[in-house]
């Protein structure tokens, strides 16, 4: 595309699939990995392209058992990580231990640990006949492997992923030898170690459990798309084609933003690297606009981290969802469905309010690229969007098959592309970008492979019978009440998500406190649908990239804001309160999650009201509307949300029904915004 803004970086394809290699090579600058030169770059090269290739090939035309496909997975995984990255990472360790903190060179005692990973997860599929005959007689050899094998994966996801989810798996496992000593409620039965040892790392109930062939079998592959289409320049499309639609608005940099992330956090998976992509380009124009470098960084923090609950892949953790509540995936996103758009609407709608109250002014449409023009550019990139958009929802094809399809399609719009641009040099440059994709896409997934692999742990931990202590452990701490059960496991979601990537923060919150409320729930005579359950834990661990002080999200945002990232964080938060509140409204409100919904107008209304509340909430915590809100007015629109969210409440009081109570609702949030609205004309 040609460059018809001085604020956006409008390329053809393969310049733009330039560009789009930036933020990732920010990402892994600031995530400390190695830049090996030489030989052993090239060794990185082979196995993550490797990787991508026997991912794709068991997707249609290998055919493995479960078991060894799983085990294939893991050792591609922790061979990458130890190749990638150093012991140590971070200047002070770089001042204390120069040689284990180099990312210029790589030692041999990494490249040692490479190879023993690699056979340590390997022995469980050399001898899966032997192990699936020695269930409970385990030998000293078992013993070792699987021991080497915990160490080895949770020094891998402490390299990759920080010191969070390894110190969480390692408490569970020294708590499952120990348990018998610990005081009160907590103290149970004892596990023998052969025991602990066999059930997480030679059979399916813990490591190479559900969570990691879900990985290898659907979450692969959709990462790859992701890195593929990002290579290719459709990452750099979708934030084009978001400045040219609203970048002529009030506060269009900050909505471009927003819906530039939701297009790109539906496919690539992480929030952080949703951030750093999007936000390199984004949040200096919102700087340029007039957004304060707090507000701006925010703003791509929680775009980004709402990326993550975007259907159809939401994180790449939907899949997991699905398999979890043994339900169809085309009904986890249909549930997903109407609290994700609204939030994104809804956030739009909140740079909206902030660029009121700074009074900041829309970008000249001359210096924004043409949207039409923009569009049809880049048309080509929408193809393989949909073909895996019909694929999973309407043909309703597996998921892992809709993704290998999606892929080869991608594969062929860019050699089509380059034929039509150069056919003599079609080869040379259409190769390098497939095969820069397939490799980004490997690295892409080591983190992720190591995560729901010592998640899985914690999964395994928790079948030994340790589950009912942490259900008894919430029931104590919220004092006997619903809803402090809910804000305890909320807090919790929170806490423990904390520096995890989307799908391990997903499988550690529904191993953890999706269980206790589903037990708790029916001791005080509720029962919850399952999926809402679930979505309310996988909500609120994502919002804690944005929470301080970890907030990984904020970090990077204020990385390239310049900003404090703490207050990033808290602004960004802030923002993501209207998130925050959705989980509590469709747990006891079903109907947003599309649940007892008949027919095309009975979901219009749902989501049409739905998305009234939101913007009622957004305008009161942001204590703006058509100008500063009175305190009466705040309170009249926190009201109105209520009466939105969950208009059946109204029915003990007044018996209006489920649409009666919802029309209230938008009375009432009329009744301010014309008073407003009056108030700011008569001025």
């Amino acid at each position: 595309m040609p460059n018809d803004s001085p604020h956006i970086h409008a390329d053809p394809p393969v310049a733009g699939a330039t560009q789009a290699a930036a933020p990732s090579e920010f990402a892994d600058r600031e995530q400390g990995s190695r830049h090996v030169p030489g030989l052993l770059r090239h060794l990185i090269t082979v196995i993550a392209f490797s990787w991508s290739v026997f991912q794709m090939l068991i997707a249609r035309a290998l055919t493995l058992n479960a078991e060894t496909v799983r085990a294939i997975h893991l050792a591609f995984a922790l061979a990458l990580v130890f190749l990638s990255f150093p012991m140590f990472r971070g200047k002070r360790f770089s001042r204390w231990f120069p040689k284990l903190a180099d990312t210029r060179r790589l030692p041999w005692w990494d490249l040692f640990a490479a190879v023993i990973g690699v056979g340590a997860a390997l022995y469980f599929v050399i001898d899966y006949e032997g192990l699936a005959g020695r269930i409970g007689n385990p030998l000293s050899r078992d013993i070792a492997a699987g021991s080497i094998l915990l160490i080895i994966l949770l020094d891998a996801a402490r390299r990759a992923l920080g010191p969070v989810l390894p110190t969480v798996a390692g408490a569970f496992i020294l708590y499952s030898l120990f348990s018998e000593s610990m005081p009160g409620v907590l103290a149970t039965a004892a596990t023998p170690l052969s025991r602990v040892i066999e059930t997480l790392s030679l059979g399916t109930e813990g490591i190479y459990g559900i969570p990691l062939e879900v990985s290898a079998n659907t979450v692969f592959l959709f990462v790859l798309f992701g890195a593929l289409l990002e290579k290719a320049g459709g990452g750099q499309y979708f934030i084009d084609l978001a400045f040219s639609l609203l970048g002529g608005f009030r506060g269009g940099p900050a909505k471009a933003s927003v819906l530039a992330s939701g297009l790109t956090g539906m496919i690539n998976g992480s929030s952080i690297a949703n951030t750093v992509t999007t936000g390199t380009f984004t949040i200096p124009l919102m700087k340029r606009a007039g957004y304060p470098a707090v507000k701006a960084g925010a703003i791509e923090v929680a775009a980004s981290t709402n990326g993550q609950l975007m259907p159809p892949i939401m994180g790449a953790a939907a899949f997991i969802i699905a398999e979890t509540c043994n339900m169809p995936y085309v009904e986890v996103v249909r549930a997903a469905f109407v609290p994700a758009f609204i939030s994104y609407i809804a956030l739009i709608y909140i740079t909206h309010l902030e660029a009121c109250k700074l009074d900041i002014r829309p970008i000249p449409r001359s210096e924004l690229p043409p949207f039409r023009k923009t569009f049809f550019q880049g048309i080509h990139f929408l193809l393989p969007l949909i073909v895996l958009i019909y694929l999973l929802i309407i043909q309703r094809r597996s998921a892992s098959l809709s993704a290998l399809s999606a892929i080869l399609t991608l594969m062929a719009v860019v050699l089509i592309r380059e034929t039509l641009s150069d056919g003599r040099n079609m080869w040379r440059k259409a190769l390098p970008i497939l095969g820069n994709g397939m490799v980004a896409g490997a690295k892409n997934m080591m983190g992720i492979g190591v995560a729901v692999a010592s998640a899985g742990i914690i999964v395994g931990v928790l079948s030994l019978g340790l589950s009912s202590q942490v259900t008894e452990v919430i029931r104590i701490l919220s004092g006997g009440t619903l809803v402090g059960m809910l804000l305890i496991t909320a807090l919790v979601s929170l806490i423990l998500g904390m520096g995890l990537p989307t799908t391990a923060n997903y499988i550690v919150m529904a191993s953890l406190t999706a269980r206790a409320i589903e037990t708790l729930a029916g001791d005080f005579g509720y029962t919850f649908p399952l999926i809402a359950i679930h979505l309310f834990v996988f909500y609120f661990g994502i919002l804690s990239d944005d929470t301080p002080p970890v907030g990984l999200s904020a970090y990077a945002a204020a990385a390239i804001s310049k900003a404090d990232p703490i207050q990033t964080g808290i602004q960004g938060f802030l923002y993501d309160i209207r998130t925050a509140i959705l989980p509590f409204m469709f747990l006891f409100n079903n109907r947003l999650l599309l649940i007892d919904v008949t027919g095309p107008l009975d979901m219009a209304w749902v989501f049409g009201t739905a998305l009234a509340g939101m913007f009622a909430f957004a305008a009161a915590t942001q204590g703006w509307l058509v100008r500063r809100n009175r305190i009466w007015e705040t309170v009249t629109l926190l009201a109105a949300t209520w009466m939105l969210f969950r208009p059946a409440s109204l029915d003990a009081f007044v018996p209006l029904g489920p649409y009666g109570g919802a029309a209230a609702g938008l009375l009432l949030f009329a009744l301010v915004y014309g008073n407003q609205k009056r108030v700011a004309i008569s001025a």
